[in-house]
């Protein structure tokens, strides 16, 4: 059975936030502490999205009125899986256990 890399998109609400910049750093630092004991082993970064104009890369973080909206990426490896869907809906499953209420989207799977 293979190894996968599941990437899986989040969308994580943030109150009382001044910038951009520190939305997205709280919104990891949030992610990591709600993953570490039970899934430290997935990994956090913030998302890009492609302009439509430019094709260049914007970050995936809008604030309005003091409260942020930032898109994370977050990977996991996952061992011995069936098929690509089984590694996803492992991925999703033990993810999903530690970051209750934040909707997921499975982005990528990549066979290792």
């Amino acid at each position: 059975m293979p190894d996968y890399l599941v990437t899986l998109e989040s969308a994580w609400i943030l109150k009382d936030v001044s910038s951009s910049d520190d939305a997205v750093s709280i919104a990891i630092s949030e992610a990591g502490k709600r993953l570490n004991p039970s899934a430290k082993f997935v990994e956090i970064e913030a998302g890009l999205s492609c302009c439509p104009f430019c094709e260049g890369d914007l970050d995936t973080a809008l604030v309005v009125a003091n409260t942020a909206l930032v898109g994370l990426v977050l990977q996991m490896k996952v061992f011995r899986a069936e098929s690509e869907e089984h590694a996803a809906r492992i991925a999703k499953s033990v993810i999903g256990k530690a970051l209750r209420d934040v909707p997921l989207k499975v982005q990528e799977v990549q066979e290792l």
